[in-house]
């Protein structure tokens, strides 16, 4: 990965629906250079999917903080809270929690029945729960 597949990744967090030829131009690459690089982007696991985010105003999202049971590795059950639905991003972390999960809803209700979910994992202990009030 070089320093224009780093801008263009920049662009596509930014903007989802940037086109190929708005982000050639911001980066100075054809229409056809640009989609070439997205797809080999993909292809290499770089970018992963696109996905549409409500903005808090339409929404509410969270941040989990999970406890998990010393017996079971933390990535088995990191691969299965990526797979809940509403999950947005799972990292594995260091300090008092083992996983923070972000998660994402339409509302309220549905965020904590993605709690609800989560907390039913096997191998996680405990959680806490973040709602977001305001992002930037």
């Amino acid at each position: 990965m070089d320093d224009t597949d780093r801008k263009i990744i920049r662009i596509l967090k930014d903007d989802g629906r940037a086109t190929y030829s708005y982000i050639g131009k911001k980066v100075g690459l054809s229409e056809g250079a640009v989609r070439k690089r997205i797809k080999a982007l993909f292809d290499s696991g770089a970018i992963r999917q696109f996905t549409v985010k409500v903005g808090l105003t339409e929404g509410a999202e969270a941040i989990v903080l999970l406890s998990i049971h010393p017996s079971l590795p933390t990535s088995n059950v990191s691969n299965l809270l990526k797979e809940l639905p509403n999950v947005e991003t799972v990292f594995e972390i260091t300090g008092q929690y083992d996983v923070a999960v972000i998660i994402s809803g339409l509302n309220i209700a549905e965020v904590n029945e993605c709690i609800e979910k989560i907390r039913r994992v096997d191998g996680v202990v405990n959680t806490n729960t973040m709602i977001i009030l305001r992002s930037w």
